[in-house]
């Protein structure tokens, strides 16, 4: 029971942690760690992990009502859910990004259970000549989502690569691009470039356009999907799934390399079904399979992290980084002999995702209604 109220906490706690940009389920991890001396390591990483996937979909909240990506991985969601809420659409948005983890995250999970072992054997094998391809492939993905211009696409590159570059170097120790400002000495933060690059932008132009309120429409249709919906949703869903599961496993992957090559692919497919002429092209007004992808990805790529870090003792992630300290912190050396030394652990924590999938869904889906009134508020406030 214990175990229980611990993966409801943590995934009520984790989806208002990833509504609010710039927090994030690491730096929430990392500040709940001395709390949580007081449970058994195995209840500890029950309310961990439930905080992580929560903070993985309460992201896609504010990015579909308010054009404010809560994590960097959810920037492709703003894409298509802000504009379908724009148009009377937030409700089937909301619910199909629900949804979507809901599916991502039951089928990610039962790849760890049975597939983990087999998996991070395979990551062992990815060498940096792997890793370079990876992060090349991510380049030409996001330069991709520019648009037709090469030009618009390519400078985005090189400026993101620039501030990418801000801070110590690795090898040498020097500083780079730091003008001699020890604040800039770890680089620029991506949450805060993401959130300046969203929020800031829709605050500033909401206020230049007060009479923007107009532009609102009204909720139209039912609130949750239609079948309509069901239908373009269900192939993004399974689409996503598969991309983020074995980027979530590597360490140059990451929820964000998946959620953009998804996005990319439902984009691609949505143009080649137009000129087949069995459909049109929505992306950019609002397409429902530009959130049900990317927010799949999103939520898979939680379960992928997972894997090495379990069998190979190997964060990829931030969150899973500060998981590995906790780990140390509770005297657990995760790695092949975690499965036979720590069974109690190991299987009630994937047991967990499993009952947190279902909770994070029963709670979310009823705060549609609740969450879609944000967009009835006046635009200043």
């Amino acid at each position: 029971m214990q175990n229980l109220l611990l993966a409801l906490a943590g995934v009520t706690l984790g989806t208002l942690v990833g509504v609010l940009p710039g927090l994030g389920p690491a730096t929430t991890v990392a500040l709940l760690l001395p709390l949580t001396f007081i449970f058994d390591p195995v209840g500890a990483f029950v309310l961990f992990a439930a905080i992580y996937y929560g903070g993985m979909y309460g992201g896609s909240t504010t990015a579909i009502l308010l054009n404010v990506p809560g994590e960097t991985a959810s920037v492709p969601t703003t894409l298509e859910g802000h504009p379908m809420a724009r148009t009377g659409r937030a409700g089937a948005a909301l619910a199909t990004a629900a949804i979507g983890s809901f599916v991502a995250g039951t089928i990610s999970t039962l790849v760890i259970t049975f597939l983990a072992p087999g998996m991070s054997a395979l990551a062992k094998l990815v060498q940096p000549a792997e890793y370079f391809a990876i992060i090349v492939l991510a380049f030409v993905t996001v330069t991709s989502l520019i648009g037709d211009s090469v030009i618009r696409g390519l400078s985005s590159l090189f400026l993101g690569l620039a501030f990418g570059l801000v801070g110590i170097d690795a090898l040498t120790g020097q500083a780079r691009y730091s003008f001699g400002l020890p604040q800039l000495y770890d680089g620029i933060p991506v949450v805060a470039l993401a959130v300046g690059l969203f929020a800031v932008a829709e605050v500033l132009f909401t206020t230049c356009t007060p009479d923007r309120s107009e532009q609102v429409a009204s909720l139209r249709g039912r609130v949750g999907m239609t079948r309509d919906d069901w239908r373009r949703s269900w192939r993004p869903w399974l689409r996503g799934t598969a991309l983020g599961v074995p980027f979530g496993a590597m360490p140059a992957g990451g929820a964000e390399i998946p959620t953009f090559l998804s996005y990319n692919i439902e984009r691609r497919l949505a143009k080649r079904r137009k000129e087949r002429g069995k459909g049109e092209d929505e992306f950019g007004k609002g397409a429902i399979e530009g959130v049900a992808g990317p927010e799949a990805a999103n939520n898979a790529a939680f379960s992928g992290v997972l894997m090495p870090l379990l069998t190979l003792g190997i964060p990829t992630s931030a969150t899973a980084g500060v998981l590995l300290i906790a780990f140390q912190i509770y005297n657990i050396q995760p790695g092949p002999q975690l499965f036979a030394q720590q069974p109690a652990l190991v299987w009630t924590l994937i047991a967990s995702l499993y009952i947190g999938n279902v909770m994070l869904l029963v709670l979310n889906l009823p705060m549609i209604r609740f969450w879609v009134k944000l967009l009835r508020l006046p635009e200043p406030v």
